[in-house]
């Protein structure tokens, strides 16, 4: 009942100008359950626009080979034709590409989809230039705001250019990321998009700039997943503008420290022009592959028996291991995990010196249990190795529970754990 909602509606209005705010957008949508789901409902305003000025046949997307996999999926499903623009050496978008892009699709551009930061972790030097081109033959630009953690109090995606963009609450904005929980994925739009903003036909929003009554929801719920909305308005509230722009700057230095103190280690795989990471960093794991045979597969089921769970894996790039530990990492956490994969670099390089077998090591045999721990032991290797790598590792143990499973076998061959319909009763 409304008249039970007061409270919650008062704290969703408030984080929503908390958020028109740190944006710079004039209006926010807080409908959509994830980013995923903001990309879809920030497509859907695009293309509303675009019918109510007339313009139907503007259907196509430009995504740089450089965005997230949800980008072109999402372009796909709202029905719009995806055209791949290419990236530089240095991972950023190539501007020459995009304009001859936008040039030969100007009567259809509907729309370019673009990160920033960009998963290749490298701030896009010429973004500005990129929107106006993109404005220039009349469509409009999608941030894909899941690197906003690197322009809070920095910078903004109004300020850049951008018309709509979502924000990742479960990653910016402290409510948890993955595990399985509710997310939040809210948009922030241009004054000229809100009015074709995700609405819901049964309970609306009571807005009054709809174009019209009804318009599609994108979620059950007219404000989403909104019981795990107070944890991001109590983190902006209790942070302010000072502590919100200390977070981002801590995320940018942490990616930064991880990378410098590993390049010597890992190549990174991409830089801007002052040879700085943004928010992540991508160590290139190929190179040591061609070499040894030891892949980024192995390189993250050894890292649990140091304690860690590996970062993402062949993403955006295939053979690499993408580092992003954001702002929520302290220095020591951070030099422990600098500390394994330097280990691991060194267990690496007794294979390449061939002072052990390159198919019997313990980076092929990872991770290690408490079985093979106890258990006979005929490897080229000891025991200490294998499960205590190095002397911190003791003060508090994880033991993987299975040895190494098939990844690729699972992904590739479901099966149906289902009772048989002839038990059903």
């Amino acid at each position: 009942p409304a008249d039970q909602t007061t409270g919650y509606l008062e704290m969703i209005e408030g984080l929503a100008a908390q958020l028109r705010e740190i944006t710079g957008f004039d209006a926010i949508c807080m409908q959509p359950n994830s980013g995923a789901q903001g990309e879809y409902a920030g497509l859907v305003a695009i293309l509303r626009y675009h019918a109510a000025r007339g313009d139907h046949h503007r259907q196509v997307c430009l995504i740089p080979r450089s965005a997230h996999g949800t980008n072109p999926a999402t372009a796909q499903m709202c029905g719009m034709e995806v055209v791949v623009v290419n990236c530089d050496d240095n991972g950023n978008v190539d501007l020459t590409d995009l304009k001859a892009k936008a040039e030969q699709h100007a009567d259809r551009l509907a729309a370019l989809m673009i990160t920033y930061p960009s998963t290749h972790g490298v701030f896009e030097e010429a973004i500005r230039e990129i929107c106006a081109t993109v404005h220039q033959y009349g469509g409009q630009v999608y941030m894909d705001g899941a690197n906003m953690n690197a322009q809070v109090g920095l910078t903004s995606p109004a300020t850049i250019g951008a018309d709509v963009s979502h924000m990742n609450l479960h990653k910016t904005f402290c409510i948890p990321h993955g595990g399985g929980g509710p997310g939040m994925g809210p948009i922030g739009l241009r004054a000229h998009l809100a009015p074709f903003m995700a609405d819901h036909a049964v309970a609306a929003t009571g807005r009054e700039d709809r174009a019209h009554a009804g318009q599609g929801a994108v979620s059950a719920a007219q404000f989403g997943s909104a019981s795990i909305l107070p944890i991001s308005w109590m983190y902006i509230t209790m942070m302010g503008g000072r502590g919100l722009r200390r977070a981002t700057e801590v995320a940018i230095l942490n990616a930064n420290y991880v990378a410098s103190l590993l390049k010597a280690h890992y190549p990174v795989l991409y830089t801007g022009s002052q040879g700085r990471v943004a928010h992540e960093c991508i160590l290139d794991i190929r190179p040591i592959k061609a070499a040894t045979g030891i892949s980024e597969v192995d390189i993250a089921k050894r890292l649990m028996d140091y304690g860690f769970h590996a970062p993402t894996m062949s993403f955006p790039v295939a053979g690499t291991i993408m580092v992003e530990p954001t702002e929520s990492e302290d220095k020591g956490e951070l030099d422990r995990f600098i500390a394994a994969m330097v280990s691991i670099r060194n267990e690496i390089r007794a294979i390449e010196e061939g002072r052990i077998p390159g198919d019997n090591n313990p980076l092929k045999n990872a991770p290690h249990t408490q079985a093979d721990f106890l258990g006979d032991w005929d490897r080229p290797y000891s025991r200490q190795e294998a499960a205590f790598p190095l002397a911190w590792v003791g003060d508090n143990k994880f033991w993987p529970s299975v040895n190494r499973i098939d990844d690729v076998y699972g992904d590739r061959n479901l099966f149906c754990s289902c009772v048989p319909m002839d038990e059903l009763g």
